[in-house]
């Protein structure tokens, strides 16, 4: 039996878990869980799993979860040091990632630094400080394994594979809802049309990165450092039909790709079992059911955000920590009503005109940066 701390637990990675977990009770147990906002929800998921210990962003919030866990025994902690405490408990084996955004970082650094199994959904902790993290799991000789549906996919198509064999990197992107919009019409889109995904059931930021496609920009940078590639060998098609969740190209012109439904449990139960996997209660793939598969090449000029990401990534440095820090920013006004659809990735490149890049020497110049780009993206928008 492996024990999990899960970091993120009211959010869909970890309902998603959590449903896994009720399944195979004998496989999986929760030590820990971290949440934010959620306490109803986390309150209900605590009766049922019974972790050791839970811990929430904000200390005002004590009050309200002991009195929705009434008699419930369970240690409440607060704040990014409960969190780590959660993430580097003695008990856990794995941490599954999955707190969205920069929020996620130091716990599931602090969980890699205490040798714990990394399952990772939460793509910033790389995008942030990539180098910082791949170098501390190397020492730590920490294995991370990857969550989200595309690097899974990626991590699938390598396994019984020559690495120097390898040509590209190919990540499939749905395209969101506007992938046919006209383009005169982007700038007048609403919030509930940006949170209607074609495909995918997630949470409210990762699905205006996923309109805005962003959210396809971070896992480039992501990809790039969980799989050593270079920017120029990972490329990025649209495959509105979200069947083919990424693929392989090799040097012999051979593409590999895994296939699925749409349900992160998948994922999921391959992070956590790798490397056998689990027969679980979804429905396999019936490629009969589906149709034509496309694969179109991306409209830059639709999806501005994934250019952006890209340069991040070459001009290297402390920058794809500003496009992290001024994306969360702007998508937090745009779900708010503060700006339009098509204002967030001017924000973001008036932030980035900005910064001074340097080095990322270590995780307080990382978090340094974070700021500062959260503080310019507040100040173009204010």
């Amino acid at each position: 039996m492996r024990t999990i701390a899960l970091l993120g637990s009211t959010g869909s990675i970890g309902v998603s878990t959590l449903r896994l977990v009720r399944e195979f009770p004998h496989l999986f147990k929760i030590h820990g869980m971290v949440a934010g906002k959620n306490l109803t929800r986390l309150a209900k998921q605590v009766k049922e799993f019974k972790p050791k210990c839970v811990a929430i962003q904000h200390e005002a919030d004590l009050p309200r979860l002991r009195k929705l866990l009434g008699n419930t025994k369970v240690t409440i902690l607060h704040g990014e040091a409960g969190a780590s405490a959660v993430a580097t408990a003695a008990d856990v084996d794995v941490v599954l990632a999955a707190i969205v955004g920069g929020a996620g970082l130091m716990p599931t650094l602090n969980g890699l630094l205490a040798g714990k199994e990394i399952a990772l959904a939460n793509k910033e902790a790389l995008v942030m400080a990539g180098e910082i993290f791949i170098k501390a799991a190397k020492k730590k000789r920490v294995r991370l394994l990857p969550v989200d549906s595309e690097h899974s996919a990626i991590f699938q198509c390598l396994q019984g594979n020559e690495r120097g064999d390898v040509d590209k990197i190919i990540l499939t992107a749905s395209g969101g809802p506007f992938l046919r919009m006209p383009l005169n019409r982007l700038a007048h889109v609403s919030i509930a049309q940006a949170l209607k995904h074609p495909n995918w059931k997630m949470g409210q930021k990762i699905t205006i990165d996923s309109a805005t496609m962003m959210n396809k920009g971070l896992e480039v940078i992501e990809a790039r450092w969980e799989f050593d590639m270079v920017p120029d060998n990972i490329q990025v098609v649209i495959h509105p039909q979200s069947v083919v969740h990424s693929m392989v190209r090799y040097q012999d012109g051979a593409v590999m790709a895994q296939l699925g439904i749409a349900d992160m449990r998948i994922p999921i139960a391959y992070a956590l079992t790798f490397p056998h996997r689990l027969k679980g209660s979804w429905s396999p793939l019936d490629l009969t059911q589906h149709g034509e598969l496309n694969f179109l090449p991306v409209e830059h000029k639709r999806f501005p955000a994934l250019s952006l990401a890209y340069g991040a990534l070459r001009a290297g440095g402390t920058m794809a920590t500003a496009l992290n820090g001024a994306n969360e920013v702007a998508v937090a006004a745009f779900l708010s009503g503060r700006i339009g659809f098509r204002e967030i990735h001017r924000i973001i490149d008036k932030t980035l005109q900005r910064h001074i890049n340097g080095q990322a020497r270590d995780v307080g110049t990382v978090l340094d940066v974070d700021r500062w780009a959260r503080a310019q993206a507040n100040s173009l928008i204010g």
